[in-house]
């Protein structure tokens, strides 16, 4: 009795183990992004050999786990495909690294990105695959959520405030006292900062079209390992062809034993090939709305592993600016939860209804 009763507990908190692993994962990815970028690294050659060694691990594993139930790939699952490589890879991880360089922090561009599900709504809206159900509780939480969201951005775009401090008194290593140094020496200026975070903003809206693409590639073709491979794989060529057309110098593309090929290495491997499995694990097992709950958890692990590795300064506007985010990212999240709710009950109605339709016109029928 005892033995079952743990083994449910165990079974009931390894999906939440496995999504605080998941954020743990890629927080540390920003922080690799970081130091790299402190490095020298460019941007565009950093984001296009992280997803070269994505495709390099994800396809291989794609092929051997969905060999078997892998449908024929056609002309409009492989536009859609490269379509999600565009939005959901070379676009958005171009402008969140772009964003990390201009902010100079990474606490700011992670508090940001929280903005996904309130951009994912604006454009399921605008593309009119959702519509405004102002008058449901679902609607106005969705609507009231979005706003708070994008408030809460605003906040951290235009207010910086004075600097919290607890978070740098606590024990730093070497590193963090070099990156530290260096970090004093390259404050942005207002207007990188500001530039930055409407970048970081406007790859959320990039993550979203990826999302509402992928939706419907992923109803004709469902496999999400290959699916993921195919991205990377299509997001590698379009980011590799970006770089090049910028940067042809080899040194800008020599990798050594250095941080520029742990972060490439880590960002492909570890956070596209270990959190990846994890994440479609969790969605399996609960569903995207529990997914989606342990976003804010990335917030502050970045926060706390930005200020005792990297020494960056946390102030209060990135804070208050967070709170608000999350907030309205919860507020999206029970406004859908609800509408579900709402779909369920709606339709034993509909069905009522249709049933009584059809005894009334069955004696005119008979007529």
């Amino acid at each position: 009795m005892g033995i079952g009763v743990g083994g449910s507990v165990l079974d009931a908190a390894r999906p939440a183990a496995a999504m605080v692993a998941v954020e743990f994962i890629f927080s540390a990815l920003q922080i690799f992004i970081k130091l790299a970028l402190d490095d020298g690294m460019d941007v565009r050659v950093l984001v296009a050999y992280r997803l070269m060694f994505g495709a390099a691990f994800l396809c291989p594993l794609a092929f051997l786990i969905e060999r078997k139930k892998r449908p024929p790939l056609t002309v409009k699952v492989v536009t859609g495909l490269f379509l999600c490589g565009l939005f959901g890879i070379t676009i958005n991880q171009n402008l969140l690294v772009l964003a990390i360089k201009l902010t100079n922090s990474t606490t700011i561009v992670t508090a940001l990105s929280n903005l996904t599900p309130q951009s994912t709504f604006i454009v399921a809206t605008l593309t009119r695959m959702e519509t405004l159900k102002l008058r449901k509780p679902s609607g106005q939480a969705k609507l009231g959520g979005t706003l708070v969201g994008l408030g809460g951005a605003m906040l951290i775009t235009f207010y910086k405030g004075p600097e919290m401090r607890f978070l740098r008194r606590l024990a730093h290593t070497g590193l963090s006292h070099a990156t530290g140094d260096r970090q004093l020496r390259q404050q942005p200026a207002a207007g990188s900062r500001i530039l930055g975070s409407f970048l970081a903003i406007t790859s959320c809206f990039s993550y979203a079209i990826w999302l509402t693409i992928q939706a419907k590639v992923g109803q004709v073709y469902p496999c999400h390992y290959s699916i993921a491979a195919l991205v990377c794989l299509f997001g590698a060529l379009q980011s590799t062809l970006l770089a090049l057309c910028i940067h042809r110098d080899a040194d800008h593309w020599r990798l050594g034993l250095n941080i520029r090929l742990y972060s490439s290495a880590y960002a492909g491997i570890v956070a596209s090939g270990s959190a990846f499995p994890l994440m479609s694990w969790c969605l399996r097992k609960k569903g995207p709305l529990y997914v989606a709950m342990f976003g804010p958890l990335i917030v502050v692990f970045v926060a706390v592993m930005s200020s005792i590795v990297l020494d960056e300064a946390l102030h209060i506007g990135i804070v208050l600016g967070a709170v608000l985010i999350v907030a309205g990212l919860y507020m999206v999240l029970w406004g859908k939860a609800r509408e579900e709710d709402e779909q369920e009950a709606d339709a034993p109605k509909l069905v009522g209804q249709d049933e009584e339709l059809g005894k009334e016109s069955l004696p005119h029928a008979k007529g």
